[in-house]
């Protein structure tokens, strides 16, 4: 019993510790579960107070998203164009090298890769694919980036990407969505897929799916194949990495994704897949030029003063398709540009003569229309020579110079070794002496330009020669110290001696103005003066009527912004002034004395056709009726007996014309100016470094070079009908008609300039 007993008492003590160890475990457990409920309850709360916060945030950022407003706008998204004045078009303002095309007119192949990669439930979600979305977040808190941006998120980026940012940020994304959001509110699905494939960039300054198609395979967009829509579609998830021109074997791989994806989603069968990823990527590529048109200098000038107007009147050039008509004439304009082309060609066969090397050095050929003159130009050539000073302080201003020094190169060690470098050498001297030229047309009736070339090759040299290169005008500078006398009562046939001129300057020196051949110590005539272009004559009238005088006249006329230095030697032409200034002054002449400010734009219209703004001519009296008849006079002279004849001799002009050469020191700059009753015309030519000239005199000056193209040019205007042959200047009946006047010029008008 005793044992029994024994027996029961330790079953029971191990039922007790049994008990005790399970209510122990039992009271552990409810203790970790109201630890784990009360984790749980901590983390409801923080949760919910972030989505507040973060929906608090996410409705902050509302206003600082694209509105609804401007989303309809961008949806109209279209370049404005510049229209010439007979109805052509000129230049269009886009933003970026794309050409917009419907999405009737994108392969379907293109439609099918696009969806099947980038967003396949495109049709079923409103711009945000929450499960996408969740998906994606949940794998980048497991260290698996992965992007789940839907097309319209994308297209949010690539319309708005300073409104919405670039840096990886929860702000970025929230305004993303947001942008997404009001995207599908304001755009079709179908319009959503056109902006987003006419919007994407591709590289090598092609944006859309057009210009991609041309750029990797020549080939529109309608006519891209599979193969050639799974590897444009493929660049999207990072076009640099994926680029088949510098990356092929990366851009393999993903067409191959793409293709996969296209089979996943029931675009593709399995035998064509199959067949497919085994070819590979066949590219025609070619960099797509940008459309220049016939005037990109005028273009541009009309460009900068259009984003003006708009931001005034609240419209965006490259959204609202205004729609611009110039006064450029398209024929005028045509005539302008193969004049140009044509005069410049070949005076630059001159100009690689006389600036050749002497291992350049060739014998002219026997054949060609400047034969004789390269001949001529022989004895008077200036070697280019890489030990001259001149081209040692072209050689320490290049880029490569500097990229020497940079490098820790010596500077005479860094100028040695790139004087003997002939591979530089050589593109450092067709860089310099390539010949430039500026050509502008005006009617001066109405002020309106007509015809603008600001240089021989937009794409090789943008620097306008027509509005913004100042260069000094020499001799065609003349014409308003003649006005100004003119204006004070000189008769044209008052005579001066024709002598070596000493004038003393407020400075105390001696100005000692001449001309290339000596003084003749005759008589000259105000007219002949002009004519002739004579120094010491003009010099002789500038001392009378006075720099300030002249100055005034100067500024009334048309040259308006340059800074002329009213000094005796202002007389010659010493002040740089652009082309359009002078021959807004010119035209004053033409008009009989009345200056028109150059007038580009006529009207203004909306994409719709309603007209928004019209501009109309003004003009202002700066020059008597008399004295400007008179002055337009003397200058039929120059053409008919002085240094313009040329113009008649070789270019075969006949209508009633005048005109002015004009050649500055050491033949650094050449002008033609020449006026008809309805077109004034300047020319420039010379080389953009004043530092190089043309320094042979037989095709250095004026007359020799830039009236080359202003002959040119009339001869193809006069002959086509572009402008009358028979008209002939209003100006009054005594104009020039003076006892003394030359004979010549008389029997000209009587046969009525013909």
């Amino acid at each position: 019993m005793d044992q029994d007993h024994s027996a029961i008492a330790r079953v029971k003590h191990l039922a007790r510790r049994i008990a005790g160890y399970f209510t122990g475990a039992f009271a552990a457990q409810a203790s970790v579960r109201e630890r784990l409920f009360s984790a749980s309850k901590a983390i409801a709360v923080s949760g919910l107070i972030g989505i507040v916060l973060l929906c608090v945030f996410t409705v902050i950022l509302i206003p600082f998203t694209p509105s609804i407003a401007d989303l309809l706008k961008a949806k109209a998204d279209q370049p404005s164009m510049l229209l010439s004045a007979d109805g052509k078009r000129i230049a269009s303002f886009n933003r970026t090298n794309r050409e917009w095309v419907p999405l009737s007119k994108v392969s379907p192949h293109v439609i099918n890769a696009l969806l099947a990669t980038e967003d396949h439930r495109f049709y079923q979600h409103h711009g945000i694919d929450y499960r996408r979305t969740l998906a994606s977040a949940a794998r980048t808190l497991l260290g698996k980036a992965e992007g789940g941006s839907t097309i319209t998120q994308q297209l949010a980026r690539n319309l708005y990407p300073e409104e919405i940012g670039r840096s990886r940020s929860v702000t970025r994304k929230l305004k993303e969505m947001i942008t997404a959001l009001k995207i599908e509110k304001a755009y079709t699905k179908t319009e959503i897929l056109e902006t987003y494939l006419n919007t994407v960039p591709f590289l090598y300054n092609a944006f859309g799916i057009e210009m991609a198609g041309r750029t990797y395979f020549d080939r529109p967009a309608a006519k891209l194949g599979v193969l050639e829509s799974a590897t444009l579609i493929g660049m999207l998830k990072g076009n640099s990495y994926y680029n088949p021109v510098t990356n092929p074997e990366r851009a393999l791989k993903r067409r191959n994704v793409v293709l996969a994806q296209m089979l996943k989603h029931g675009n593709l069968s399995e035998a064509d897949f199959k067949a497919l990823q085994k070819r590979p990527i066949r590219l025609d590529f070619a960099r797509q030029e940008v459309a220049f048109g016939p005037a990109p200098h005028f273009a541009e000038h009309v460009r900068k003063w259009l984003v003006v107007w708009a931001a005034e009147n609240d419209y965006d050039i490259y959204r609202d398709g205004l729609v611009v008509t110039t006064t450029l004439d398209s024929r005028l304009q045509a005539a302008a540009n193969t004049a140009v082309t044509r005069q410049l060609d070949a005076l630059q066969a001159v100009a690689d003569v006389e600036w050749s090397r002497p291992s350049q050095r060739l014998l002219a050929s026997s054949t060609g229309p400047y034969v004789d003159l390269r001949r001529r130009v022989q004895p008077f050539q200036h070697f280019w020579d890489s030990r001259d000073s001149t081209v040692d302080a072209f050689i320490r201003e290049s880029a490569a110079y500097r990229a020497a020094l940079d490098a820790g190169a010596a500077p005479e060690a860094a100028l040695t070794k790139l004087r003997l470098d002939d591979e530089f050498i050589t593109a450092l001297q067709a860089e310099k002496t390539r010949l430039q030229s500026g050509f502008v047309a005006m009617d001066p009736l109405s002020g309106q330009v007509k015809a603008w070339v600001g240089s021989r090759d937009f794409q090789s040299d943008q620097y306008d020669h027509v509005a913004k290169a100042q260069r000094q005008p020499g001799s065609t500078f003349k014409p308003f110290v003649y006005g100004a006398a003119l204006e004070q009562g000189m008769s044209p046939d008052h005579e001066f001696i024709d002598q070596a001129v000493e004038i003393r300057l407020d400075s105390g020196e001696i100005w000692r103005p001449t001309d290339l051949g000596a003084p003749s110590g005759q008589p000259t005539t105000v007219r002949e003066g002009l004519m002739h272009s004579k120094n010491t004559i003009t010099a002789q009238i500038m001392q009378e009527v006075g720099p300030a005088k002249t100055v005034a006249l100067a500024r009334r006329m048309g040259i308006r912004d340059s800074k002329l230095d009213p000094v005796m030697a202002l007389a010659l032409g010493t002040s740089p002034v652009t082309a359009l200034e002078l021959v807004a002054a010119y035209s004053t002449i033409a008009s009989g004395g009345e200056y028109h400010p150059p007038l580009l734009v006529t009207q203004i219209a909306d994409k719709n056709g309603n007209v928004l703004a019209r501009f109309d001519s003004i003009k202002e009296r700066a020059l008597s009726e008399q004295a400007a008849g008179d002055l337009l006079d003397m200058m039929r002279g120059v053409i008919n007996q002085g240094t313009g004849q040329t113009l008649r001799s070789r270019f075969g002009i006949q209508a009633d014309v005048a005109g002015k050469t004009g050649t500055t020191q050491n033949n650094t700059d050449g002008w033609f100016m020449l006026m008809h009753p309805r077109l004034v015309t300047a020319s420039w030519v010379g080389f953009n470094d004043a530092r190089v000239t043309m320094r042979s005199n037989y095709w250095g000056q004026g007359a020799h070079n830039a009236l080359l193209v202003v002959g040119d040019f009339y001869r193809q205007a006069l002959n086509t009908r572009l402008i009358d042959p028979a008209l002939r200047f209003d100006v009054p009946e005594n104009s020039g008609r003076k006892p003394g006047r030359n004979v010549f010029e008389r029997l000209f008008d009587w046969l009525g300039g013909k």
